[in-house]
């Protein structure tokens, strides 16, 4: 599994339980707090009452005065009232007046008059003193059908000479708790999802972080040219860092002693040979003899001279991972530029060369690297070109790439040696002397084609041999 996908689940199990509970806890909270929001009012409100009642109740005119039509059309009204979006068309409290042996004198409903309420909690804990409240169903199969009651003491002279009851069904506080636990839910939900969203973006982009240094060290340990990524600050900035370091420190280790291998290795020939020259030239011999070895040791010196200059520029190209300036280079100027380099050569041959690249086209890369490439490949062609034979540049736009051609009239590479030619010190003898180069030339050009991400093909074509550059 994925460590994004890992990083979201434990993110998605971290905001469920955590919603989970949130939730929970507070749902169960609403109808507990509802109703004891519910009970202070009725307590603000039987005291009221009871203030208002003494003075009849104590006199014991309470039924003669008006106060039984009075209560009646209270529970007749239709307050037509829209509460926070819900409706209210009805009053939903019941008065109800008990003297000091707990019968009811004066009820709003018009149902308990005559009745003893003294064992009900209201009434009872009331006359002696304490405070009186109960909720009793009024089905007792029904858990919704329960009222709440709360009683006040009505006093005379510090006296309790009866209770004033004001009672509140809990069903008509129903669809507020149900309004507030729908719209608790829907804003749960909204950010439970807005966690969820932020946690996937979380886990995307950390996984794209950690992808893309995977990517670069996979790149790296395939030996595949690739940049560091960057990223802005962080912990992930200082890994992207060490790894490049660390990358710099083996890869240049392991390419110092590749190359001290290497060049040991080649300039064992040449020293052999300058060695074996400087021996026979301690000794008499003709002049001729003398001056060949002579030549020897000269030609000697330029190949190792030779080795070694390239041998510094391919470890330069073969260590960078990007190119230091991409700018536009002419590629007709730049061509034209090379050939007049070799106008000696390509005089002393009787060569007919044919430039036949539009003045428009240009490269976007680095220029320097651009000439040599160019240069290595003219040179090689120049070397196995025959005299009087045919060199031809050409090149095309195709899409988003410029095609260059290289042509030159030339006997056909071998089959053993076409998938060998980009090989470092790999090389076939020159016609005209018989003797190889340092195998590097073409190794160098291949390296700045793929820093410049493009590729080099090497093939026979009728009447010579053809070097393709597709470059962007």
């Amino acid at each position: 599994m994925r460590l994004g996908i890992r990083i979201f689940l434990v993110f998605v199990l971290f905001i469920g339980l955590t919603g989970y509970f949130v939730l929970s806890t507070v749902m169960e909270e609403i109808r507990p707090g509802v109703r004891q929001s519910t009970e202070e009012t009725l307590v603000d409100t039987a005291n009221l009452m009871a203030e208002i009642l003494r003075d009849d109740f104590k006199a014991g005119t309470l039924n003669q005065n008006r106060w039984p039509q009075l209560l009646k059309a209270y529970g007749e009204r239709q307050p037509k009232a829209s509460i926070w979006g819900l409706p209210k068309n009805q009053v939903n409290h019941r008065i109800y007046v008990t003297d000091a042996n707990g019968i009811v004198v004066l009820d709003s409903s018009g149902l308990a008059v005559g009745q003893d309420y003294s064992r009900w909690n209201d009434v009872y804990l009331t006359l002696r003193g304490e405070y009186g409240a109960r909720s009793t169903r009024s089905d007792p199969q029904d858990a919704s059908s329960s009222v709440m009651h709360v009683g006040a003491p009505i006093r005379d002279n510090g006296q309790i000479i009866g209770v004033v009851t004001v009672a509140k069904p809990n069903s008509s506080l129903q669809p507020y708790v149900d309004r507030t636990e729908r719209r608790l839910l829907i804003y749960g939900a909204g950010l439970i999802g807005l966690g969820l969203l932020f946690g996937a973006l979380l886990s995307w982009w950390l996984s794209a972080a950690l992808r893309r240094l995977t990517v670069y060290a996979q790149a790296v340990s395939e030996g595949r040219r690739v940049e560091v990524p960057h990223y802005r600050g962080g912990e992930l900035e200082q890994l992207a860092t060490a790894v490049e370091q660390m990358r710099t420190q083996l890869e240049g280790k392991a390419y110092v002693e590749r190359y001290v291998h290497t060049l040991t290795h080649e300039l064992k020939s040449p020293l052999a040979a300058i060695r074996g020259a400087a021996e026979l030239l301690q000794g008499e011999m003709p002049l001729a003899q003398r001056q060949r070895f002579v030549g020897n040791i000269d030609s000697e010196s330029v190949r190792m001279q030779q080795l070694i200059e390239r041998l510094l520029n391919l470890a330069q190209v073969e260590q960078r991972q990007g190119l230091e300036e991409r700018v536009a280079v002419p590629l007709a100027g730049l061509v034209d530029e090379l050939l007049n380099a070799q106008a000696a050569r390509i005089e002393g041959k009787q060569l007919r060369v044919e430039q036949r690249i539009a003045p428009e086209l240009e490269l976007h890369g680095e220029p320097f690297l651009l000439r040599q490439a160019l240069g290595n490949l003219l040179e090689n062609a120049l070397d196995f070109t025959p005299v009087q034979g045919v060199l031809r540049f050409s090149a095309e736009r195709i899409g988003g790439q410029i095609k260059i051609r290289l042509f030159n009239q030339a006997e056909p590479i071998p089959d053993y040696a076409l998938p060998r030619l980009n090989e470092r010190f790999y090389s076939l003898p020159r016609p005209d002397s018989g003797r190889k180069s340092t195998g590097l030339g073409l190794n160098f050009v291949e390296e700045v084609v793929k820093l410049h991400g493009g590729v080099m093909v090497i093939g026979n074509v009728e009447g010579g041999v053809q070097v393709i550059l597709r470059l962007p």
